[in-house]
């Protein structure tokens, strides 16, 4: 008999718990993979022969055609199939398959799909052990990481029930036997691969060089070792605050802390933890109000999305346990919590709570974020405050150098300034000018082009060496920018100097779909929209929270700025804010309920 929990639509064969004084770290989501479509039973009706259409299951939508060329793979909406998403399917097929407690425990259509999905993995994979991301990195050693990095859990527990240190019966033996040596010969083939392969990014070594360590101690080799060495002699790039070089708190932070993890495990050395506890504690304030993850200083594609950590779960449960660190193990049920308040998918990690049987009995009462927390990260330039329903961020170096959120509700604000190359206010520096209160400065320096002293050796433009030109400085435009914690809220205080005349904007954007009013109009914020506010004190309200932001000003409609500035914010409505240098204003933010909810 199976059971479903009404909350998170996870199937069972055990009744759900219901938490109330005590949680659980692992709660529901411990030993099984959500499904919040249609029945099993009902999604494996296929369609006509050659037909792709989802097949809302365990294995998604699985390429039946033995005609096609992605046949047992996991084609996308555009008909493109790569290696890495039928690895993440396969992995979490073969994990239900063996699980006792899984819906899907020895099922056959299951296994059917494991083994058209393994075939496709083995013919994607390039001779000499590669895998490719199809879309841009062809005979890739990061993806190929990537790649082996969700295997080799599961190959481990083949593995333990092959050499009899995992419990298994007959039937699970008989599907071990079978999965074993497919497994076993993609893995060693991709290892060999990652022995002489390049990387593009930061996170890219350390995913190489965890696989390969792990591959070392799993199947001996020192090519392994030594190839991981190298690597490893760059040393972490996690710096003191907790942030890895690339800033991706929505995924590459947990990305880079999964490989540290693996290396400690791989080596027995407990010093490639210390990173990923720097990088979890940061990550506690870097979580919003509505539980998102700020993700604006982010340099990769997880910029600016809306992301929740749910991804962190096994991490902040692992390090929980581990180091006994309670605060870690509170961060993991408040993920658990979120997931289910606003209906997330579940954590796919059946798999390690196989391998770690203890951390599937694991129970800690707390649940819990930090909500009301001040921190200058001087390394990473970013100031990241809270207080309980609103958070502000500033960041140095940024043309977005201040996100307001209220809930679920943002603003960000970025001064429009055309001068000379420059199009924005991108502050130099950051310090901190008293207790919750910070300076922002910025010089552009005004310059023009002198004549060569001595004839160029060219005419064409654009082959002439500049630097060799003198030039001609001056006047400059000068902003400084203090920032202070007010009740509710903040106060931006904004002063420009230097050169006068300039047609200059404060652009507040607000998270599209909201309602902007001042006391002279009212209007719907629509994605892409965008209004100078004359005067007054403006409300952007949306659902049950609302900011107040002014006083406002608009001596002139200049909104678009010079060929080369920044658009308006996408997904945004943005109320312009505007006047002539020099000049000196006030910007009060403030956390108001809203005025429709």
């Amino acid at each position: 008999m199976f059971f479903i929990d009404k909350k998170t639509m996870i199937i069972t064969k055990h009744k759900p718990r219901r938490h109330a004084a005590r949680r659980t770290s692992t709660g529901f989501c411990r030993h099984f993979y959500l499904e919040r479509e249609p029945p099993y039973e009902r999604a494996l009706q296929q369609g006509p022969a050659g037909q792709r259409r989802p097949c809302r299951t365990l294995y998604g939508d699985s390429d039946l055609d033995r005609n096609d060329p992605f046949f047992g793979g996991f084609p996308s909406a555009d008909s493109i199939a790569e290696p890495k998403v039928a690895i993440y399917h396969l992995t979490t097929m073969t994990a239900c398959c063996l699980n006792a407690d899984s819906k899907w425990h020895l099922d056959a259509e299951v296994l059917r799909r494991i083994l058209l999905a393994l075939d496709y993995v083995r013919r994607s994979q390039r001779p000499g052990g590669y895998f490719d991301l199809v879309n841009c990195n062809f005979f890739s050693g990061p993806d190929t990481a990537f790649c082996t990095k969700r295997l080799l859990p599961v190959y481990v527990y083949l593995r333990r029930i092959a050499e009899g240190a995992q419990a298994a019966d007959a039937a699970e033996k008989d599907v071990c036997a079978q999965l074993l040596p497919l497994y076993e010969a993609i893995v060693k083939d991709a290892a060999e691969a990652l022995t002489h392969c390049g990387f593009h990014t930061p996170n890219h070594r350390w995913a190489i060089a965890s696989v390969l360590m792990m591959c070392h101690r799993l199947l001996g080799g020192e090519a392994y070792k030594k190839a991981a060495d190298a690597i490893l002699l760059e040393g972490s790039d996690c710096n003191a605050d907790g942030e890895y070089a690339e800033r991706s708190a929505g995924n590459y932070n947990r990305i880079n802390n999964d490989a540290m993890i693996m290396l400690a495990v791989a080596t027995g050395d407990d010093a490639y933890y210390e990173p990923v506890v720097r990088n979890l504690t940061m990550m506690l304030t870097y979580i919003e109000p509505d539980d998102s993850i700020f993700t604006n200083n982010s340099t990769r594609q997880d910029r600016g999305r809306k992301i929740y950590p749910k991804d962190y779960y096994f991490e902040y449960l692992y390090m929980g346990d581990v180091l006994q660190k309670p605060e870690f193990l509170d961060a993991a049920n408040e993920i658990m919590a979120a997931v289910d308040r606003h209906g997330l998918k579940a954590m796919d990690c059946l798999i390690q709570f196989m391998l770690q049987p203890r951390l599937a009995a694991l129970e800690h009462a707390g649940s819990g974020f930090p909500a009301d927390y001040h921190k200058f990260y001087k390394g990473s330039e970013i100031v990241r405050c809270r207080r309980k329903g609103y958070s502000y961020t500033i960041i140095n170096h940024s043309a977005g150098f201040l996100y307001f959120q209220n809930g679920d509700f943002t603003v960000s604000m970025h001064i429009g300034a055309s001068f000379c190359e420059h199009r924005s206010f991108i502050p130099e520096t950051l310090a901190s000018t008293g207790e919750n209160a910070y300076a922002l400065h910025q010089t552009m320096t005004g310059w023009y082009y002198l004549p060569f002293e001595e004839k160029p050796e060219t005419s064409d433009w654009w082959k002439m060496d500049h630097t060799k030109r003198a030039q001609l400085h001056g006047p400059d435009m000068i902003f400084d920018v203090e920032v202070t914690e007010a009740e509710n809220g903040i106060d931006v205080h904004i002063v420009n100097t230097g050169i006068d005349r300039a047609p200059l904007r404060v652009e507040l954007a607000f998270d599209a779909g909201c309602r902007v009013e001042t006391e002279h109009f009212a209007a719907d914020g629509a994605e892409g929209g965008g209004i100078v506010a004359k005067s007054g004190t403006l409300t952007a309200s949306r659902g049950r929270y609302a900011i107040e932001a002014g006083p406002c000003f608009g001596a002139h409609g200049f909104t678009a700025g010079k060929f080369g500035s920044m658009k308006r914010t996408e997904g945004c409505y943005t109320v312009y804010l505007t006047d002539y240098s020099c000049f000196e204003h006030t910007i009060s933010l403030r956390a108001k309920p809203s005025l429709h909810d």
